[in-house]
């Protein structure tokens, strides 16, 4: 056997490779703010019409991982779209809470106030704006 490594030794390493592996992949129980770099916008995005969001409603622009809600005509209060759990893009509004699809958090639409874990921090609060009759989200150009 010399210049081979015994079987029982492969085999030990494998299975601290694969523990070593799992614990890399596993899911974090600790909010923070996801894996993104910028959970909000670092530069100015068109989100589309005020119109297009109903006072006292929210409307989620998914690509721009950023959410609206209209507290009155006129006003606008926008939130990261990226979940503070593990850094999802949540998925849906329903009855006033921002849905995430990986591990289930829910948010408060009006407030970005974590109301269902694993999630415990807030949603981020975005910049936003109308500017030429558009919503404008993020820091100022």
């Amino acid at each position: 056997m010399s210049g081979q490594t015994p079987r029982r030794t492969v085999l030990k390493g494998a299975a601290l490779a694969g523990a070593a592996g799992l614990g890399v992949a596993a899911c974090s129980t600790d909010s923070k703010l996801g894996h993104a770099q910028d959970p909000t916008p670092t530069a100015p995005v068109t989100l589309g019409a005020p119109d297009e969001i109903p006072v006292g409603g929210a409307k989620l622009y998914r690509e721009q991982r950023v959410l609206v809600h209209c507290p009155a005509q006129g006003q606008y209060k926008a939130f990261s779209a990226q979940c503070t759990h593990a850094g999802c893009v949540l998925d849906k509004i329903e009855k006033n809470e921002g849905n995430c699809p990986c591990h289930g958090s829910r948010f408060d639409v009006t407030t970005g106030t974590a109301v269902q874990g694993p999630a415990t921090a807030p949603l981020p609060e975005v910049p936003v704006r109308v500017e030429n009759g558009r919503l404008i989200a993020g820091p100022k150009a």
